[in-house]
């Protein structure tokens, strides 16, 4: 009975997937009538009072985004606490606030010259030190003559982006990961593995000069923190009695949705200046577009999850609402700027369903991610980073190389750091530091004191 059962779910997703691809095939052609051309921004700033004004703007807007993007690190920390237990709140909460600390920090240190190398970059490597330069040069780097923003305020809005990676890892691998395993493998990502990555599309590196595009970093940070995740989960295992030998797995259900659904707001707040500042400009027809293509997108994915769930589990299951939303919301990060609305509607619906039916395949497999982050980011940003091969114009083959290049890199680097941490001094707390829960065990204070 049970396999009738099954074959009868999986008939009904596959029919629904089925009729996706179907429309996605008859609206091909009305979509290639309406991809988004690079604007000729020089065309545009003729347009302004001034260049120098043009500048300021830019400056400002910029600037804006990065205060958006570090917004979404409390939409993390709020999102993972709410979907574990409350034993590890505390824990959850001082991993992301070393992330973000220890990001900034390692980003001017090492990253952010090590992502842009400059002109003599050989297109796969390069290591960089500390981001001041020589005052002679302020003058070409803290005006228009560098680009649309000064050299502190790409610094400050890169520097953002960077710590994003080991945050999602800090999801997957929460209610079991030792602190200081975790603090040490957080410096390797963000310090080294990002940048050196993140160079080969957006510090003019391989990938960039083969056509590769990832406007915003479905590849470059979703995908990249996604099987970070991946690597890290599988040589952890899941938390104590999630599966069992045999039978179906238990849900360790999380303590407050009213605190994920928080979170998740937050991230898709923030998201704009996540998309809106890649667009290191104040272009408005553009920053319009994409910060437009966002939004709907991130509908999108929940819709079409809400809709996947109803189908699969005969039931609207407000989490995998959540993770729709921001599973719309990776897809279309790669392509934001080069897809019309209803290319990103379908692209962040399409995400919406895939999220789902990847939760439920690493349950299958007893891949235990308490938040989903391998999904989210992962699955949804290798799919996004495909879209704009199909939506946008870039070609699909080099957006296939891209995507696997990031997944491949992140997942062998982290695996190769996380074992080498786990033969040293271990990864994982002991059974009954996680029975009694992290916050206890490894800080000693509790999140909720509703006794006092």
């Amino acid at each position: 009975m049970n396999n009738i059962f099954n074959f009868q779910r999986f008939l009904r997703i596959a029919l629904f997937t089925i009729s996706i691809a179907f429309a996605l095939g008859q609206t091909g052609e009305l979509i290639a009538q309406h991809r988004v051309t690079e604007p000729n921004y020089d065309e545009y700033i003729d347009t302004v009072t001034s260049e120098e004004s043009f500048f300021t703007i830019g400056n400002v807007w910029v600037l804006v985004c990065a205060v958006l993007v570090f917004i979404m690190h409390l939409g993390f920390a709020t999102l993972e606490s709410g979907l574990t237990r409350s034993k590890n709140t505390i824990n959850i909460i001082f991993k992301n606030l070393f992330v973000i600390s220890s990001g900034l920090l390692l980003y001017a240190l090492v990253g952010f010259r090590t992502m842009y190398p400059g002109v003599e970059f050989n297109g796969f490597f390069s290591l960089g030190f500390w981001i001041d330069v020589n005052p002679g040069d302020y003058l070409d780097i803290m005006s228009a003559k560098y680009a649309n923003y000064t050299w502190w305020t790409d610094f400050i809005f890169q520097a953002m982006f960077a710590a994003t990676a080991a945050t999602i890892v800090s999801g997957a691998v929460a209610e079991r990961v030792k602190l200081s395993s975790f603090m040490i493998f957080a410096l390797f990502i963000v310090g080294l593995a990002y940048p050196v990555a993140g160079s080969w599309e957006w510090g003019s590196g391989w990938l960039d000069r083969n056509g590769f595009h990832d406007f915003a970093g479905s590849s470059v940070v979703h995908a990249f923190g996604g099987f970070s995740a991946l690597a890290c989960v599988i040589l952890l295992g899941p938390r104590r009695g999630k599966y069992a030998t045999d039978g179906p797995s238990k849900p360790l259900l999380g303590h407050s949705m009213p605190l994920a659904a928080i979170g998740v707001f937050i991230l898709w707040f923030g998201w704009f200046g996540f998309n809106g500042g890649s667009v290191l400009s104040a272009h408005p027809e553009l920053i319009g577009l994409v910060i437009a293509n966002t939004a709907l997108a991130g509908a999108g994915g929940c819709l079409a999850s809400m809709v996947s769930t109803q189908i699969i589990l005969k039931k609207p299951d407000v989490s995998m609402a959540l993770n729709g939303v921001l599973a719309g919301l990776v897809g279309i990060t790669a392509g934001a700027d080069s897809m019309m609305p209803g290319s990103a509607i379908l692209v962040g619906s399409i995400s919406g369903v895939l999220v789902v039916l990847s939760i439920l395949f690493f349950e299958k497999i007893k891949i235990d991610d308490p938040v989903g982050a391998t999904s989210v980011h992962g699955t949804c940003g290798i799919w996004g980073t495909l879209a704009v091969g199909f939506f946008g114009e870039a070609p699909v083959l080099w957006q296939l190389i891209g995507a696997m290049s990031y997944a491949l890199f992140a997942f062998a680097f982290s695996f190769l750091v996380f074992l080498a941490i786990k033969l040293t001094i271990g990864i994982r707390v002991t059974a009954e530091e996680e029975d009694v829960g992290l916050d206890i065990s490894e800080h000693g204070q509790e999140a909720y004191a509703f006794d006092k």
